[in-house]
């Protein structure tokens, strides 16, 4: 999936001409209720054009129609800047959505009269294909619906889901049992049923979400609305209120003039908070798509929101904290044998060994001691590979058998041949064991040559994501399958707060509920039939699109990559949305305050000459005052476009420390911008001619 940058966006012509285009469009009235604040802007904008077109019929007035016409074309910008930041905003989810629909054609589905390869086959349209129905699909086929692998192995290119060339396999029973629409199988044949009807599956989810058309407004965006409306109901009546008071002010001075509509409108619009108002749904609609971006389909935008205040982590120890396989870490040898011999043994014992852990020996014996690897057939050796039933592996070579293996294997296959385990080496086991890794014995014959020391490996840097996680309070709890003595080492060289050992669903779920009613907001990863009901459960529930359907259908997220760690990628998406909306609200409302030292002298200067010490800018004249701050009030939205549709930049700091810089740099930017950008306006008006 092609992932296009902000900058990207902003400096594709077509993107911008189609979003200046929905610009207009979305002036529609029925879609401008849903924004009060904008919807208002747009009522006074209709009103003051009217007005200006009854002035230029020769209607009386004390306000010249081109001053008029001025304000209200100010009007009108306000509101198409605002739709215009939410239609860029929406612009880079439909080309991707389009780049989506490329890939879901109508192919005609293998349709079984029964659930099994060899059933009678039906040719079917893949629109036509409904829940429960079966398909074979073999390979250079294109998977026609999402559904679950009954029967089969398969090689399966995913590419045009996830972006990611490399093939996964997928197989009947186990995590790794659902397909999606769309994607094509390399090799093999798969014996499909059908989860999803047409315009149910995943993709089209995927479609709907990236397009933002049925977007739901998240509890944050309620409230803030409830505010932003409320501030403008209040704004409103406050400006009402003024024309009779500017009446009452002049009759009751002897000088001045009432204020007039256009002025009051300007007034209005430079009261109401226009800025955040026009920005919101681009941040929102904004927000979702930088989770598709990084190859994870939310749901909805509750659940990108929710993620930004998830303060308990739970992840899974392996593919996650761990790199997934247990790797060689060190050659133990007993006495009176060389590491080097050792590890020479343990390389020929694991040539046979096609387990990642198998290969990791062979690999630590080349790095350390610089031996090759073998030719397996002109060693001219009879090679046993390694079984879970034996959960041995091993070679006989010159006359000797070399045997790798779980410790109390080989000491069975050792007492039967009448050797027995030294306590040395016993010792060395139960060491390993206790630092939390696992141990195999190596044996020539009776001979016992040592231990290989397998342990997880904790992937590089981790611990420092770790660290940032709990300086911004949030704490991080591995959940693992391991004995305790094991997950206790690797919580420690981890660096995780907590972990749960031997986790059964019961007890994930257990965790979960217990963090909730402490009040905390849980975030989790899964992608097994066992994980579904935790799932269920956290606040933030994030699915591999590898696993099964029963996890994705309880998660709220689906992660394309099936890639355990973004969890934290995740939760710093929904961070950083958090803080771009509370960013520019704060700078929203800061620099209404700036625009009162422009509007209020413009405006009651010729009735209480005091308030001009207000005028700190020296404005050229009333006129050019009240027209620069309606200008500057619409060019600020599409000027904080590009940071809307980036987002404010997400560092790792505690929530106190994040205030304290959110209110220094966009409240204090917020008050001072206005000022020199006004006054440039007012200078540009002025070196134009209006008086």
């Amino acid at each position: 999936m092609t992932h296009n940058e902000p900058a990207g966006i902003l400096a594709d012509p077509g993107v911008i001409l189609r979003a200046a285009g929905q610009a207009l469009t979305k002036l529609d009235p029925r879609r401008m209720i849903r924004s009060p604040v904008m919807f208002t802007i747009e009522v006074g904008a209709a009103l003051i054009t009217l007005l200006a077109v009854a002035r230029l019929a020769g209607q009386p007035g004390t306000e010249h129609p081109a001053f008029i016409a001025a304000v209200a074309a100010g009007l009108w910008a306000t509101v198409l800047f605002a739709n215009f930041a939410e239609a860029m905003a929406e612009g880079r989810g439909r080309a991707q959505a389009d780049a989506l629909r490329r890939t879901r054609s109508d192919t005609l589905a293998k349709r079984l009269a029964a659930p099994h390869r060899d059933a009678a086959i039906d040719p079917t349209p893949s629109t036509k294909l409904r829940a429960g129905d079966h398909i074979l699909i073999e390979a250079g086929d294109i998977v026609p619906g999402d559904g679950e692998v009954i029967d089969g192995v398969a090689s399966v290119d995913e590419s045009a889901i996830t972006g990611e060339s490399a093939p996964v396999i997928r197989e009947s029973g186990g995590d790794r049992n659902t397909v999606t629409g769309g994607t094509r199988l390399l090799s093999d044949w798969l014996v499909v049923r059908i989860t999803a009807n047409p315009g149910e599956s995943f993709l089209d989810r995927m479609i709907t979400m990236v397009e933002g058309a049925k977007r739901q407004k998240t509890p944050n965006e309620i409230a803030l609305d409830i505010l932003l409306a409320g501030l403008t109901l209040v704004f409103l009546v406050v400006t009402a209120t003024l024309l009779p008071f500017s009446m009452h002010a002049v009759a009751t001075a002897g000088r001045g003039e009432p204020l007039g509509l256009a002025v009051l409108a300007a007034l209005f619009v430079c009261l109401a908070p226009t800025t955040i108002g026009g920005l919101l749904p681009a941040i929102g609609i904004a927000g979702i798509d930088r989770m598709v971006r990084a190859n994870v389909l939310a749901t909805s935008g509750r659940a990108v929101e929710a993620a930004g205040d998830v303060d308990v982590l739970l992840l899974d120890k392996t593919g996650t904290i761990t790199l997934g396989n247990r790797q060689a870490a060190r050659f133990l040898p007993a006495s009176g044998v060389t590491e080097r011999e050792l590890a020479e043994a343990a390389q020929l014992a694991s040539l046979a060994d096609e387990t990642p852990e198998g290969r990791s020996i062979v690999i630590l014996a080349k790095e350390r001691h610089g031996l090759r690897g073998r030719d397996v057939e002109s060693l001219g050796a009879t090679f046993i590979p390694f079984t879970a039933q034996t959960r041995t592996s091993g070679v006989d070579l010159d006359g000797r058998q070399i045997r790798k293996g779980a410790r109390d294997t080989i000491q069975k296959a050792v007492t039967a041949a009448g050797g027995s385990m030294p306590a040395e080496v016993n010792r060395i086991c139960d060491d390993v064991a206790r630092a939390g890794a696992t141990p195999l014995v190596v044996v020539d014959g009776t001979r016992v040559l040592g231990v290989i020391e397998l342990k997880d490996v904790v992937k590089g840097g981790i611990a420092e994501r770790f660290k940032e996680l709990r300086a911004m309070g949030i704490r991080t709890v591995m959940i693992t399958g391991d004995n305790p003595l094991t997950a206790a080492a690797i919580a420690a060289e981890a660096g995780v707060d907590d972990f749960l050992a031997e986790a059964t669903p019961e007890a994930k779920l257990a965790m979960i509920r217990r963090y909730q009613q402490e009040g905390h907001l849980v975030a989790m990863t899964g992608d097994g039939t066992n994980d579904a009901p935790a799932l269920a459960q956290a606040d933030v529930a994030v699915a591999m699109n590898s696993g099964t359907q029963a996890a994705k259908e309880a998660g709220n997220m689906v992660d394309l990559d099936s890639n355990p760690t973004k969890l934290l990628e995740i939760v710093a998406v929904g961070k950083q949305l958090l803080m771009t909306r509370g960013s520019l609200t704060t700078f929203s409302l800061a620099n209404d305050v700036s625009k009162y030292f422009a509007i209020v002298p413009a405006a009651f200067g010729g009735i209480y000459p005091q308030l001009r010490a207000l005028d700190v800018m020296r404005l050229h004249s009333p006129t050019t005052a009240v027209l620069a701050a309606v200008a500057f009030n619409a060019l600020v939205i599409v000027g904080l476009v590009p940071m809307a549709l980036k987002g404010v930049r997400y560092r790792p700091l505690p929530a106190a420390v994040l205030l304290r810089q959110n209110l220094l740099v966009w409240g204090l930017g917020g008050l001072l911008l206005p000022f020199p950008c006004i006054k440039l306006l007012d200078m540009l008006l002025a070196t134009c001619g209006v008086p």
